[in-house]
């Protein structure tokens, strides 16, 4: 029971949103040949994610107790805003460390650096309409939610480790050709995760008429018309750079593991899946494209 109660509270409670996060840069950061950040950064990247996430279940009003989710939410709320003010507080005082540090650099930032630093925020407090009228939060528009969601987590995975890395260098510029190409890959490989989570909340979402993709086209559509085909393009495409750039066999075997992965996830939503085996198993296919992607960078 104790084992359980761990495990609801590390996927409930959105730390395993953060360690992906981490995982993802890391991956990110090496593919993309730069030395890593210090651990500092990944703390503050893993605090951020987490404390992103679990705001949205602490300040909606409609949970209801027979969602598990909410349930644990109710019935932990003083932990989990213990939990929140901590997570703040590395944030800020990251923040703070990093601009009594670097701030005479940041203010020579180019408006590139500026833009490309400040779109990812802005866009994730539009997804969910903090401190804003929700009406007009980005989440309404339901086919671009997996797409905004991969555009964000391609930001703070693939974008801020190279302007960690240019910043606390003096360096100016943003991404090459190579860290476009991976922001892309990231960005669709975590839309098709996005699009997967939608299947779960196909209820919710077509009460509050949310035009997702399931919503639109149904389950089976969703799978097979969308989702499969994605998947195999994605592999298809990573395969072709992959061996046009004279990869080994290993690394691309490594790489294509994700992507098979999500193929039999694929398969596995034929059913109707529980909240945790989303968060686990779906969610997992972040973490598992992040240990694959790294391992193969570091020794193939």
């Amino acid at each position: 029971m104790q084992i359980r109660s761990i495990v609801q509270g590390f996927f409930y409670g959105n730390y395993f949103y953060g360690l992906c996060a981490v995982a993802l840069s890391i991956e990110a950061t090496l593919q993309q040949e730069y030395p890593l950040a210090d651990w500092t950064y990944y703390l503050a990247v893993f605090a951020l994610t987490t404390w992103f996430y679990t705001l949205p279940y602490l300040l909606d009003k409609t949970q209801t107790v027979p969602d598990l989710r909410a349930s644990w939410y109710l019935k932990h709320r003083p932990f989990v805003r213990w939990s929140q003010a901590v997570l703040l507080s590395i944030c800020c005082g990251y923040a703070l460390y990093f601009v009594f540090t670097y701030g005479r650099y940041m203010l020579q930032m180019s408006a590139v650096q500026w833009t490309l630093s400040l779109s990812i925020p802005f866009l994730g407090v539009c997804y969910y309409g903090i401190s804003f009228n929700e009406q007009y939060n980005l989440r309404k528009i339901g086919v671009l939610k997996p797409f905004i969601i991969g555009f964000c987590w391609a930001g703070i995975c693939t974008l801020y480790p190279v302007l960690w890395f240019k910043i606390t260098h003096e360096q100016d510029g943003g991404l090459d050709g190579v860290g476009y190409r991976l922001f892309l890959k990231n960005l669709m490989f975590i839309a098709l995760i996005g699009i997967m989570f939608d299947i779960k909340d196909y209820a919710s979402d077509a009460r509050q008429r949310l035009n997702t993709f399931v919503v639109q086209r149904g389950l089976r559509n969703t799978l097979f018309s969308v989702l499969l085909p994605l998947s195999i393009i994605g592999l298809a495409t990573f395969w072709w750079y992959g061996f046009a750039h004279n990869f080994s066999m290993m690394k691309i075997s490594l790489n294509s593991l994700p992507f098979v992965a999500m193929l039999f996830a694929v398969q596995a939503l034929k059913k109707r899946r529980s909240i945790l085996y989303y968060l686990i198993v779906i969610d997992g296919l972040l973490l598992v494209k992040a240990i694959c992607g790294s391992i193969a960078m570091l020794f193939f």
